[in-house]
């Protein structure tokens, strides 16, 4: 683990693995995990290329920060490569670091080579529903999401009591800082892309779960109309389809990746 100091003067905690000098890919993970839920791909991809995962701000061993936006959670990842002095990479983000994706393509598209977007939308849910969760999350903890996660993160198709990659994934959310949570759920309340991402001009690829119930299939063809170097893969899986369908979505990902590079 590297721990880098972003522009506020926060640390984030930063993974590197795979080789130093070949092409850079960064993967960001979804509202309540961390950098581990990335294992399938980062065991995958590090023969090829160098991978980083770091945790989000307010998860894992980052620091919670307040006032947090998608603004925010896109300037830690320029933050990131330039502590690593990486000019450009490709980047993967999935729900929450899918809209950090778009965020990144439309602002910061000269740091990028590609941008992931899975399992995400360009606007996620509606303002009503995060803040609401975000306050029952500062009263009373993560306890009742983590019994109900299962049934959002993976299909009813998906043995997530024998993988233990989901059983790491859901005790990463009974594990991440309330008040992390919280900032993270006003930061997806706050933020609509859905007029800008026709802006985006860099490479992109759109993973969604033909059973997602948060992040829909029409989510992503919504997306894919209006960004003009998109492509759509559709994976059989639920809201985090890198675990329950790792070698397909590790696939797509790299079929993409590997034309640019």
């Amino acid at each position: 683990m590297i721990t880098i100091s972003n522009r506020q003067g926060k640390h984030l905690s930063v993974y590197v693995e795979g080789l130093e000098n070949a092409p850079a890919i960064v993967f960001s993970n979804s509202l309540g995990t961390d950098h581990a839920m990335w294992q399938p791909q980062v065991a995958s991809l590090k023969q090829q290329f160098k991978v980083i995962t770091y945790d989000t701000r307010g998860h894992g061993q980052s620091d919670v920060i307040a006032e947090t936006t998608v603004q925010n959670l896109a300037e830690d990842v320029i933050d990131i490569l330039d502590a690593l002095k990486i000019e450009k990479a490709h980047f993967c983000g999935i729900s929450m670091g899918g809209l950090t994706a778009l965020y990144l393509g439309i602002h910061h598209a000269a740091r990028f080579n590609s941008i992931t977007v899975a399992n995400s939308a360009a606007k996620i849910g509606t303002a009503e529903a995060w803040l609401t969760r975000a306050d029952a999350v500062e009263q009373n903890g993560l306890a009742d999401l983590v019994a109900s996660t299962h049934s959002r993160w993976f299909s009813s198709e998906f043995d997530y009591l024998q993988d233990a990659l989901a059983q790491q994934t859901i005790q990463s959310l009974a594990n991440t800082p309330a008040q992390g949570y919280a900032n993270a759920c006003r930061a997806l309340a706050h933020e609509d892309l859905r007029e800008q991402i026709a802006n985006i001009q860099i490479p992109t690829l759109l993973i969604a779960g033909q059973f997602d119930p948060i992040t829909t299939v029409a989510d992503a063809e919504f997306m894919q109309q209006r960004i003009t170097h998109s492509q759509l893969s559709i994976l059989p899986a639920s809201h985090l389809s890198n675990i329950e369908q790792p070698e397909g979505f590790t696939q797509a990902l790299q079929r993409f990746i590997e034309v640019i590079s």
